[in-house]
């Protein structure tokens, strides 16, 4: 759930990024803010999944990394559910 609002905001953070750099509009500053908490909050959690289900540090950080690119942290976030399931029959 975390990568998936992680996933749209980071979207509506390129929008910003476009509004903003692209037809200097500086309204919509509060959408960077709003990312920054939930990628935050997402680091945690994920920081938190991977020490319970023992992931080498490798693993990690890729998926911790993938909130940081639009969709891949949703891609991520979907096969590594998959496998979480299946290795402990969830």
């Amino acid at each position: 759930m975390l990568a998936w609002a992680t996933g749209l905001w980071l979207i509506a953070l390129c929008y910003e990024m476009v509004m903003k750099y692209g037809f200097n509009d500086d309204s919509l500053g509060w959408i960077a803010v709003v990312h920054g908490w939930v990628y935050f909050v997402y680091l945690l959690f994920t920081a938190n999944l991977a020490v319970k289900v023992r992931w080498p540090i490798a693993k990690t950080v890729g998926v911790l990394l993938a909130g940081t690119i639009p969709l891949v942290g949703i891609i991520v976030e979907h096969f590594q559910t998959q496998a979480i399931k299946e290795q402990f029959g969830v």
